[in-house]
């Protein structure tokens, strides 16, 4: 007896198609979707079964539309995720090196399985993010080079082609330039330091152009391991300056 395959309805297979392309990166939050005759005309389906999916996707939350401005990927998806955590690290300093520790891992794996991973046009997208980073001296404000570099870490979550890593980054993006800004401000107190990170972002890129994935991984380490190290000796030393400036004022 010849057993009957039910066939897909055809928005059902749109809806997944688009929730592919959001957790894949290629759709990211606060992104219009193209007008509904051109997205038809991209998946090369009939109108109203686009218009089935998009209700799909809005009753899911995944997109929303905007009367008169069109259709867009939701801002607020993440948001009741990152906002209590958010808050936190910003109220509470110290708790800025357990994000860069954190960080060791999402970052290291990325670069590794971007390594491992990564098609011609992922690398080249990660050169041009690279290339576009701020440098010193150019005049760039705090907000531009942390937005700058938190994408250029997103565009090496993207060439992992790991879904789970890549969202997991996007979610923490706020929270991610948060902490890049607070590291850039006290980082420039120390002499040659963005020199040297900067060198440090192009062996990461290098070893993952080069399909090394341990040796990215091991870049990617050293980097943050640097960052890491040379925060902790600005703190140390600014708390020996104010040590030393509070015995100046007792015996004043």
């Amino acid at each position: 007896m010849t057993s009957l395959i039910k066939q897909p309805k055809l928005s059902d297979v749109i809806t997944e198609q688009l929730e592919s392309m959001i957790l894949d990166g290629t759709l990211v939050a606060g992104e219009k979707l193209l007008p509904e005759r051109l997205l038809a005309e991209k998946f090369q389906v009939s109108r109203p079964s686009l218009r089935e999916a998009i209700q799909n996707l809005t009753a899911k939350g995944l997109i929303e539309r905007k009367q008169g401005g069109g259709t867009f990927v939701s801002q607020s998806m993440n948001r009741n995720m990152t906002d209590p955590l958010l808050a936190l690290v910003a109220s509470r300093p110290e708790t800025q090196f357990d994000l860069l520790e954190f960080r060791h891992s999402l970052e290291g794996m990325a670069a590794f399985y971007a390594a491992l991973r990564g098609q011609p046009d992922d690398y080249q997208a990660l050169q041009v993010a690279l290339d576009g980073l701020p440098m010193k001296g150019e005049g760039v404000n705090a907000d531009e080079e942390a937005q700058a570099l938190a994408s250029f870490y997103l565009t090496m979550a993207k060439a992992a082609h790991n879904m789970v890593l890549l969202q997991v980054m996007q979610t923490m993006q706020e929270m991610l330039v948060d902490n890049i800004k607070r590291n850039l401000s006290m980082l420039r107190s120390a002499t040659d330091v963005e020199v040297q990170i900067s060198e440090q972002r192009r062996d990461i890129v290098l070893a993952i152009v080069s399909g090394d994935p341990v040796k990215a991984r091991n870049a990617s380490h050293k980097h943050l391991a640097f960052v890491e190290k040379t925060l902790l000796d600005i703190n140390k030393r600014d708390a020996n300056v104010q040590r030393s400036l509070r015995r100046i004022i007792t015996t004043e």
